[in-house]
């Protein structure tokens, strides 16, 4: 079997791991997964029954007769307290509501009675994946590890789907193997005490909006000081990205509140329209006992770079490849200054504001107030009528919209307005995919679409939940570089406690063309200065992408000289080529480049480990 426990460079923050059941096959399965460095928690038979890389910092366990509670991850839960819930435990199913009420980000794992239960975050930036491995069911966090447990390739019409831009639910949660089932991030995984049976419970849905902002903001604010307490509450020294937007900002005003000491990091852009230092030095200001690094704008590396190099292990393709090299290239700097781990604002441009579809039902129920929004969102973002009423008129149920959708995936991309107001961004495929895998996730989303159902039949939830997950599983490999790289990262604004206190507001308060960020500003009033809250704007940060694409289209001719996505018969490589060559191509504005991208490196990636096994 191939070696994926690696040991090298795991660190603090990057725990991953397989859970088996107490049974002896389970256990031969577990041995031949073990290699040197490998940790083992074993159930009280002996057996094994978490097996992986963690550090004790990770990991809080309990145990209390027949029962087993294991949190990986960030959870102010200690074992004393853990160990009550352990010992109250009577039924699988009452773990529910454990999960929905500690702060944090971690997995929960479960022994009773022999049957187990592992769980993530209704994020999804704690994933469950699950496979039979010599006829015994396997769950383990990442999915790579399940392929390797059962020798086999990548599934090539996957790769197909995920040149999609973009891949939408549910196809997006779908694993590159075959044999290999992921665990949607509102549903546990339930092994059955022989091993081999399994099921998935829901035990999270979302919140029903209707908190007013002047309910809802006090809660916002309470679950953000708590996610920032969790990380922070040990002292030491943290470090914090400070870009100047409200999200950064917020969340190093709350850990300059804490016992660490903050180191804050800011990045200017190349662009001289880019304000960024100028709110950054704003809040620095106000927070004169912090450690305020500002870097060289024109030392930052662009997007695109160092795409050759890439080297992480990574159980799915991510468009965060892109911008790698930039999330990580100042945490040797923070390691230097004595960080122990990065506190980023990632998530609250998915959690603090929201979608306008919302609108597309709230036309139906408070129709005089929704035009007067939609009035506005037409003149910001400058909509047409023609297209805004359209928008509004479709009511294609999401299934209906799928199959739709595989039909025109070499169209243009589509009117801003219709994807603001619809179920989404409908999937694309550009000229440089081939026939055959056009075909392939042609089907693919043809399948899907004959049993889809949306996150939830809200538009506007439906779209906040899916940009949520977009974002974590990017964040999911952000992390893990940034682990390796010897300084942690966490998010605070994608704890579930956070997501569900921001869900919770009324839409119609929480996104409006009258005021940038409504729920977050009155949430943090009397934190942060209102000088800072005062922002209604962020930076695009245009220029380093359109700049990274002329400084590294030699590396992005190299990575189509040899391009393994050609080998397999799914890109025509000389257009790829030709492209590469025409950086200033209008459309590539659009990373439209991106998934492509992201399916080549994950794949030289797996080479590279295939060499290394």
């Amino acid at each position: 079997m191939t070696e994926l426990h690696e040991s090298a460079g795991a660190g603090p923050g990057d725990a991953h791991f397989t859970v088996f059941s107490d049974r002896e096959e389970a256990a031969a399965v577990a041995r031949s997964l073990s290699r040197p460095g490998t940790r083992t928690l074993p159930h009280a038979s002996g057996r094994p029954w978490l097996l992986g890389q963690w550090h004790d910092e990770d990991i809080v366990t309990a145990r209390a007769g027949h029962t087993a509670l294991a949190v990986i991850g960030c959870c102010p839960i200690d074992a004393k307290e853990l160990g009550r819930h352990a010992g109250r435990l009577r039924d699988l199913a009452e773990l529910d509501a454990l999960a929905r009420s500690l702060p944090g980000s971690f997995h929960l794992v479960a022994s009773y009675d022999g049957r187990l239960r592992v769980q993530g975050t209704a994020s999804g930036l704690r994933l469950v994946f699950h496979a039979s491995v010599d006829g015994v069911q396997v769950a383990a966090t990442r999915a790579d590890v399940l392929a390797g447990a059962l020798g086999t390739a990548p599934d090539e019409k996957q790769l197909a789907v995920r040149l999609l831009w973009p891949v939408p639910h549910p196809l997006a949660e779908a694993p590159m193997w075959r044999g290999v089932t992921a665990v949607s991030p509102e549903d546990a995984l339930i092994v059955a005490a022989d091993g081999r049976t399994v099921r998935h419970s829901r035990w999270w849905t979302p919140p029903e909006p209707v908190r007013t902002l002047t309910e809802g903001a006090p809660l916002v604010r309470e679950a953000l000081v708590t996610a920032v307490d969790a990380r922070t509450r040990q002292g030491g020294v943290v470090s914090c990205d400070l870009s100047g937007g409200l999200d950064s900002t917020s969340i190093c005003f709350l850990a300059n509140r804490s016992p660490a000491q903050v180191v804050a990091s800011t990045w200017p852009g190349r662009d001289p329209a880019d304000t960024d230092l100028y709110w950054a030095e704003q809040a620095a200001r106000s927070m004169p006992d912090i450690d305020h690094v500002v870097w060289d704008a024109n030392a930052s590396p662009l997007v695109y770079e160092d795409l050759l190099t890439i080297d992480d292990l990574l159980d799915e393709p991510t468009i965060g490849v892109m911008d790698r090299s930039r999330v990580l290239h100042h945490l040797p700097a923070m390691a230097d200054r004595g960080s122990r781990l990065h506190l980023t604002g990632i998530g609250g441009d998915h959690v603090a504001w929201c979608s306008e579809a919302y609108y597309h039902r709230m036309l139906r129920t408070r129709p005089l107030f929704a035009l007067s929004q939609l009035r506005g969102f037409r003149a910001l973002w400058q909509w047409p009528l023609s297209g805004t009423a359209r928008a509004l008129a479709d009511r294609r149920p999401y299934g209906k919209w799928l199959a739709d959708s595989s039909a025109r995936l070499r169209d243009p991309l589509p009117a801003t307005v219709s994807t603001s107001l619809g179920w989404g961004m409908p999937p694309r495929l550009f000229d440089w995919v081939t026939p055959d895998a056009e075909r392939a996730a042609r089907g693919a989303l043809r399948e899907a679409a004959a049993n889809a159902v949306p996150l939830h039949p809200d538009r506007g939830l439906h779209a906040d939940l899916e940009q949520i997950r977009a974002c974590t599983r990017i964040i999911r490999q952000w992390d893990r570089m940034a682990a390796r790289a010897g300084v942690p990262m966490a998010s605070p604004f994608l704890d579930d406690r956070v997501i569900e206190a921001c869900l919770a507001v009324r839409p119609s308060e929480r996104v409006t063309p009258w005021q940038y960020k409504p729920l977050l500003t009155k949430a943090m009033s009397g934190i942060v200065p209102d000088a800072c809250l005062r922002r209604t704007n962020k930076a695009a940060a245009s220029m380093d992408a359109s700049n990274g694409l002329r400084e590294h289209r030699s590396d992005l001719l190299a990575l189509w000289g040899d391009s393994r996505l050609e080998q397999a018969g799914l890109v025509d490589g000389n257009a790829l080529r030709r492209l590469a060559q025409r950086p200033g191509t209008p459309e590539l504005r659009d990373a439209i480049l991106y998934s492509t991208i992201a399916a080549e490196v994950w794949l030289r990636g797996l080479d590279r480990k295939t060499e290394h096994a």
